[in-house]
Protein backbone atom coordinates (compact mmCIF):
# COMPACT_ATOMS: atom_id res chain seq x y z
CA UNK A 1 0.00 0.00 0.00
CA UNK A 2 2.89 2.34 1.08
CA UNK A 3 4.71 1.47 -2.26
CA UNK A 4 1.79 2.13 -4.24
CA UNK A 5 0.97 6.00 -2.86
CA UNK A 6 4.59 6.41 -3.27
CA UNK A 7 4.17 5.80 -6.97
CA UNK A 8 0.95 7.88 -6.91
CA UNK A 9 3.26 10.76 -5.86
CA UNK A 10 6.29 10.47 -7.69
CA UNK A 11 4.03 10.58 -10.81
CA UNK A 12 2.46 13.80 -9.90
CA UNK A 13 3.63 16.87 -11.85
CA UNK A 14 4.33 20.29 -10.10
CA UNK A 15 1.38 21.83 -13.27
CA UNK A 16 -1.08 19.08 -12.09
CA UNK A 17 -0.81 21.16 -8.58
CA UNK A 18 -1.11 24.44 -10.00
CA UNK A 19 -3.75 23.00 -12.06
CA UNK A 20 -5.60 21.95 -8.88
CA UNK A 21 -5.04 25.16 -7.26
CA UNK A 22 -6.37 26.88 -9.95
CA UNK A 23 -9.56 25.30 -9.70
CA UNK A 24 -9.62 25.61 -5.87
CA UNK A 25 -9.62 29.18 -6.08
CA UNK A 26 -12.06 30.27 -9.02
CA UNK A 27 -14.38 27.67 -7.13
CA UNK A 28 -13.83 29.43 -3.48
CA UNK A 29 -14.01 32.98 -5.32
CA UNK A 30 -17.26 31.95 -7.19
CA UNK A 31 -18.84 30.53 -4.17
CA UNK A 32 -17.34 33.86 -2.02
CA UNK A 33 -19.22 35.64 -4.59
CA UNK A 34 -22.51 34.26 -4.56
CA UNK A 35 -23.00 34.14 -0.73
CA UNK A 36 -23.16 37.85 -1.05
CA UNK A 37 -26.20 37.73 -4.24
CA UNK A 38 -29.71 36.43 -4.15
CA UNK A 39 -28.07 33.12 -5.86
CA UNK A 40 -27.02 32.24 -2.55
CA UNK A 41 -31.01 30.45 -2.30
CA UNK A 42 -30.71 29.29 -5.74
CA UNK A 43 -27.77 27.45 -5.46
CA UNK A 44 -29.54 25.14 -2.33
CA UNK A 45 -32.49 24.36 -4.90
CA UNK A 46 -29.95 23.57 -7.61
CA UNK A 47 -27.95 21.15 -5.08
CA UNK A 48 -31.51 19.80 -3.66
CA UNK A 49 -32.15 19.01 -7.26
CA UNK A 50 -29.46 16.93 -8.53
CA UNK A 51 -29.41 15.10 -5.40
CA UNK A 52 -33.30 14.32 -6.11
CA UNK A 53 -31.98 13.41 -9.95
CA UNK A 54 -28.95 11.23 -8.69
CA UNK A 55 -31.61 9.02 -6.21
CA UNK A 56 -34.28 9.03 -8.64
CA UNK A 57 -31.59 7.59 -11.31
CA UNK A 58 -30.48 5.10 -8.65
CA UNK A 59 -33.97 3.92 -7.34
CA UNK A 60 -34.96 3.24 -10.95
CA UNK A 61 -37.95 6.63 -11.22
CA UNK A 62 -37.42 6.53 -14.41
CA UNK A 63 -40.54 9.30 -14.90
CA UNK A 64 -39.66 11.58 -11.73
CA UNK A 65 -36.07 10.81 -13.58
CA UNK A 66 -37.07 12.39 -16.50
CA UNK A 67 -38.97 15.76 -14.78
CA UNK A 68 -36.05 16.57 -13.12
CA UNK A 69 -33.74 15.90 -15.60
CA UNK A 70 -35.83 18.37 -18.29
CA UNK A 71 -36.22 21.29 -15.68
CA UNK A 72 -32.43 21.09 -14.97
CA UNK A 73 -31.39 21.54 -18.57
CA UNK A 74 -34.50 24.42 -19.04
CA UNK A 75 -33.40 25.67 -15.46
CA UNK A 76 -29.95 26.34 -16.77
CA UNK A 77 -30.66 29.18 -18.99
CA UNK A 78 -33.55 30.62 -16.62
CA UNK A 79 -30.76 31.22 -14.25
CA UNK A 80 -28.76 32.96 -16.78
CA UNK A 81 -31.86 35.44 -17.43
CA UNK A 82 -33.56 35.82 -14.02
CA UNK A 83 -29.76 36.58 -12.75
CA UNK A 84 -28.13 38.57 -15.44
CA UNK A 85 -27.26 41.60 -12.62
CA UNK A 86 -25.24 38.80 -10.55
CA UNK A 87 -23.20 37.35 -13.50
CA UNK A 88 -23.12 40.88 -15.05
CA UNK A 89 -21.41 42.23 -11.93
CA UNK A 90 -19.24 39.16 -11.35
CA UNK A 91 -17.76 39.64 -14.51
CA UNK A 92 -17.38 43.76 -13.72
CA UNK A 93 -15.38 42.54 -10.82
CA UNK A 94 -13.33 40.03 -12.62
CA UNK A 95 -12.78 42.97 -15.41
CA UNK A 96 -11.41 44.89 -11.61
CA UNK A 97 -8.54 42.48 -11.44
CA UNK A 98 -4.85 43.64 -11.27
CA UNK A 99 -4.43 42.82 -14.68
CA UNK A 100 -7.10 44.91 -15.97
CA UNK A 101 -7.15 47.63 -13.53
CA UNK A 102 -5.63 51.21 -14.13
CA UNK A 103 -5.86 51.35 -10.11
CA UNK A 104 -6.69 53.67 -7.29
CA UNK A 105 -3.80 56.17 -7.42
CA UNK A 106 -2.22 57.23 -4.25
CA UNK A 107 -2.34 60.52 -2.66
CA UNK A 108 0.66 62.27 -0.70
CA UNK A 109 -0.36 62.21 2.95
CA UNK A 110 -0.20 65.62 3.39
CA UNK A 111 -2.88 66.38 0.17
CA UNK A 112 -5.07 63.06 1.88
CA UNK A 113 -5.52 65.13 5.29
CA UNK A 114 -6.20 68.62 3.23
CA UNK A 115 -8.88 66.56 1.69
CA UNK A 116 -10.23 64.57 4.01
CA UNK A 117 -10.15 67.32 7.00
CA UNK A 118 -12.25 69.26 3.68
CA UNK A 119 -14.93 66.62 3.06
CA UNK A 120 -15.21 65.83 6.89
CA UNK A 121 -16.24 69.87 7.19
CA UNK A 122 -18.66 69.52 4.65
CA UNK A 123 -20.26 66.28 5.36
CA UNK A 124 -20.55 67.29 9.37
CA UNK A 125 -22.38 70.43 8.05
CA UNK A 126 -24.56 68.74 6.00
CA UNK A 127 -25.18 66.06 8.51
CA UNK A 128 -25.95 69.25 11.23
CA UNK A 129 -28.17 70.85 8.88
CA UNK A 130 -29.94 68.24 7.34
CA UNK A 131 -28.07 68.95 3.80
CA UNK A 132 -28.79 65.53 1.20
CA UNK A 133 -25.50 65.06 -0.28
CA UNK A 134 -24.31 61.93 -2.41
CA UNK A 135 -20.61 61.68 -2.59
CA UNK A 136 -18.59 59.17 -4.82
CA UNK A 137 -15.41 58.47 -4.26
CA UNK A 138 -14.02 56.37 -8.13
CA UNK A 139 -11.27 53.99 -7.60
CA UNK A 140 -10.25 51.29 -9.89
CA UNK A 141 -13.41 51.11 -11.75
CA UNK A 142 -13.31 54.37 -14.61
CA UNK A 143 -17.06 56.17 -14.24
CA UNK A 144 -16.48 58.08 -17.08
CA UNK A 145 -20.29 57.71 -18.21
CA UNK A 146 -21.05 59.09 -15.14
CA UNK A 147 -19.12 61.93 -15.02
CA UNK A 148 -20.25 62.70 -19.11
CA UNK A 149 -24.16 63.06 -17.44
CA UNK A 150 -23.38 65.38 -15.19
CA UNK A 151 -21.36 68.82 -15.27
CA UNK A 152 -17.76 68.73 -14.93
CA UNK A 153 -16.14 70.94 -12.54
CA UNK A 154 -12.24 69.64 -12.21
CA UNK A 155 -11.52 71.31 -9.26
CA UNK A 156 -9.65 70.90 -6.18
CA UNK A 157 -11.78 69.37 -3.54
CA UNK A 158 -12.35 72.09 -0.86
CA UNK A 159 -15.06 72.58 1.77
CA UNK A 160 -16.52 75.47 0.31
CA UNK A 161 -17.08 73.57 -3.46
CA UNK A 162 -18.55 71.05 -1.98
CA UNK A 163 -21.01 73.14 0.34
CA UNK A 164 -22.10 75.10 -2.49
CA UNK A 165 -22.59 72.16 -5.03
CA UNK A 166 -25.24 70.71 -2.16
CA UNK A 167 -26.42 73.96 -0.61
CA UNK A 168 -30.63 73.61 -1.13
CA UNK A 169 -32.08 75.43 -4.30
CA UNK A 170 -28.21 75.22 -6.54
CA UNK A 171 -28.81 73.56 -9.66
CA UNK A 172 -26.46 70.78 -8.77
CA UNK A 173 -27.55 70.25 -5.68
CA UNK A 174 -29.96 67.48 -6.68
CA UNK A 175 -27.07 64.76 -8.36
CA UNK A 176 -23.83 63.01 -6.83
CA UNK A 177 -20.14 64.42 -6.73
CA UNK A 178 -18.30 62.68 -8.70
CA UNK A 179 -14.38 62.23 -7.39
CA UNK A 180 -11.67 60.97 -9.08
CA UNK A 181 -8.34 61.28 -7.28
CA UNK A 182 -7.18 64.59 -5.86
CA UNK A 183 -10.39 66.53 -7.92
CA UNK A 184 -13.63 67.23 -7.97
CA UNK A 185 -14.64 65.69 -11.15
CA UNK A 186 -17.83 66.54 -11.58
CA UNK A 187 -21.06 67.42 -10.18
CA UNK A 188 -24.76 66.87 -10.76
CA UNK A 189 -24.20 63.10 -12.26
CA UNK A 190 -27.02 60.71 -12.41
CA UNK A 191 -26.73 57.21 -10.84
CA UNK A 192 -27.82 54.15 -11.89
CA UNK A 193 -30.30 53.05 -8.74
CA UNK A 194 -29.80 49.73 -7.13
CA UNK A 195 -31.36 46.91 -8.69
CA UNK A 196 -31.93 44.90 -5.11
CA UNK A 197 -35.58 44.73 -4.37
CA UNK A 198 -34.69 44.02 -0.49
CA UNK A 199 -33.46 47.40 0.49
CA UNK A 200 -35.49 48.88 2.99
CA UNK A 201 -38.44 51.23 2.12
CA UNK A 202 -36.73 54.54 4.70
CA UNK A 203 -34.07 54.73 2.14
CA UNK A 204 -34.93 57.28 -1.01
CA UNK A 205 -33.78 57.69 -4.63
CA UNK A 206 -30.45 59.27 -2.70
CA UNK A 207 -29.79 56.18 -0.85
CA UNK A 208 -30.53 54.05 -3.73
CA UNK A 209 -28.50 56.12 -6.15
CA UNK A 210 -25.53 55.40 -4.19
CA UNK A 211 -26.13 51.90 -3.39
CA UNK A 212 -26.23 51.40 -7.04
CA UNK A 213 -22.89 52.69 -9.23
CA UNK A 214 -21.59 50.81 -5.82
CA UNK A 215 -23.32 47.93 -7.34
CA UNK A 216 -21.14 48.26 -11.31
CA UNK A 217 -18.24 49.32 -10.00
CA UNK A 218 -15.61 49.42 -7.23
CA UNK A 219 -17.09 53.25 -5.96
CA UNK A 220 -17.28 54.01 -2.81
CA UNK A 221 -20.74 56.29 -1.71
CA UNK A 222 -20.73 58.98 0.80
CA UNK A 223 -24.41 59.52 1.57
CA UNK A 224 -26.13 62.65 3.89
CA UNK A 225 -29.79 62.25 4.28
CA UNK A 226 -31.84 65.04 4.35
CA UNK A 227 -34.53 63.97 6.36
CA UNK A 228 -32.27 62.75 9.41
CA UNK A 229 -29.31 64.01 8.79
CA UNK A 230 -27.25 60.78 9.52
CA UNK A 231 -24.67 59.92 7.49
CA UNK A 232 -24.02 56.64 5.42
CA UNK A 233 -21.79 54.67 3.31
CA UNK A 234 -22.23 52.44 -0.07
CA UNK A 235 -19.63 49.44 -1.19
CA UNK A 236 -20.08 46.58 -3.08
CA UNK A 237 -24.04 47.10 -3.11
CA UNK A 238 -24.58 46.96 0.90
CA UNK A 239 -24.59 49.92 2.89
CA UNK A 240 -24.18 50.92 6.58
CA UNK A 241 -26.11 53.55 7.51
CA UNK A 242 -25.67 55.85 11.09
CA UNK A 243 -22.06 56.23 10.19
CA UNK A 244 -20.51 58.25 13.39
CA UNK A 245 -18.27 61.20 11.72
CA UNK A 246 -15.22 58.69 13.18
CA UNK A 247 -15.50 56.24 10.67
CA UNK A 248 -16.18 58.49 7.91
CA UNK A 249 -12.78 60.09 8.06
CA UNK A 250 -11.46 56.34 8.73
CA UNK A 251 -12.98 55.54 5.60
CA UNK A 252 -12.14 58.53 3.25
CA UNK A 253 -8.97 58.93 4.72
CA UNK A 254 -8.09 54.74 3.93
CA UNK A 255 -9.73 55.25 0.49
CA UNK A 256 -7.15 57.75 -0.72
CA UNK A 257 -4.00 56.50 0.99
CA UNK A 258 -5.19 53.15 -0.91
CA UNK A 259 -4.79 50.84 2.33
CA UNK A 260 -4.86 47.32 1.82
CA UNK A 261 -7.58 46.86 3.78
CA UNK A 262 -9.97 48.67 1.71
CA UNK A 263 -8.77 46.96 -1.67
CA UNK A 264 -10.35 44.50 -3.84
CA UNK A 265 -14.12 43.02 -3.98
CA UNK A 266 -14.92 43.24 -0.19
CA UNK A 267 -14.75 46.42 1.15
CA UNK A 268 -17.77 45.95 3.30
CA UNK A 269 -16.34 44.39 5.94
CA UNK A 270 -13.47 47.21 6.39
CA UNK A 271 -16.10 49.51 7.31
CA UNK A 272 -17.87 47.37 9.45
CA UNK A 273 -14.56 46.43 11.20
CA UNK A 274 -14.35 50.67 11.73
CA UNK A 275 -17.42 51.10 13.49
CA UNK A 276 -16.70 48.24 15.69
CA UNK A 277 -13.46 49.99 16.78
CA UNK A 278 -15.14 52.93 16.92
CA UNK A 279 -18.02 52.08 19.24
CA UNK A 280 -15.44 49.72 21.79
Amino acid sequence: MADYLITIVSQIRWVDILDVAIIAIAIYKVLQFIQQTRAVQLLKGVVILLIATVLSDWLKLYTVNWLLDGILKIGAITIIVIFQPEIRRGLQALGRGGFFSRGFVETDKNITDQITENMMYALRYFSRNKVGALIVLERSTVLGDVIESGTKINSEITKEILMNIFYVGAPLHDGAVIIRGDKVAAAGCVLPLTSNNNISSELGTRHRAGIGVTEISDAIALIVSEETGAMSVAANGKISRFMDATAMEKIIRSVFMNEEENRGFFFKPFIDKVRRKDHD
